[in-house]
């Protein structure tokens, strides 16, 4: 996998505003808490709109930090290489989650082992998976969003986020938006990475 192009900020402005209470684009969340050692302490998989209204805010949160970090700065686009889209790598781990919407606990536990495996920071931290889904609007030829959609832009957000306490969430330190987002569709090819380098582990192996 290799760094490659660049990210248009309003491609990831247009995503952010779909993660807000009120046109909430994502459907699932699942994860897990890993001790200082990379140990898994338990997991969850829940539909996300059956959260209390307050635990949807604070989610909602989590996920938005990695579209509107800095982008080509903070948040970076590499390009994914044939080899590592070969068979049982984590390219075909990623696409296969997305299409099973998250609801594929065996593949997540799958996914859980190999975080722990590949990113231990020393100190507790939670792993969280969002699915989200974006039906794109076509755009008229004066740029105006017009209500017929040009397709949908299916994708997974990653987190990556100390704990405090009794599993309290701190702010990403890094994270993924796969498929990346280019010129307002879904590029499998590519991912966009966000924060400390922290997600690279998982990904380059």
């Amino acid at each position: 996998m290799r760094q490659q192009g660049s990210i248009r900020r309003e491609d990831m402005l247009e995503l952010t505003r779909r993660m807000t209470l009120s046109r909430n684009c994502f459907s699932r969340i699942a994860g897990a808490y890993f001790d200082e050692e990379g140990y898994v302490d338990g997991s969850f998989n829940r539909h996300f709109k059956r959260l209390t209204e307050a635990e949807q805010k604070e989610n909602l949160e989590i996920a938005k930090t990695i579209p509107f970090s800095e982008t080509n700065v903070q948040l970076k686009e590499y390009v994914f290489d044939a080899a590592d889209q070969r068979p049982g790598g984590v390219w075909q781990m990623l696409m296969a989650l997305k299409g099973c919407e998250l609801k594929n606990d065996a593949l997540l536990e799958t996914l859980y082992e190999i975080t722990g495996e590949r990113y231990q920071t020393g100190s507790p931290y939670a792993f969280y998976l969002f699915y989200g889904s974006y039906d794109i609007p076509r755009k008229g030829t004066d740029k105006e969003s017009q209500w017929e959609s040009e397709e949908v832009y299916s994708f997974l957000v990653g987190s990556y986020c100390r704990v405090s306490g009794d599993y309290e969430p701190q702010k990403p330190q890094s994270g993924f938006l796969f498929p990346a987002f280019r010129d307002r569709g879904g590029d499998s090819g590519r991912i966009e990475i966000f924060g400390d380098g922290g997600a690279l582990p998982l990904l380059l192996k």
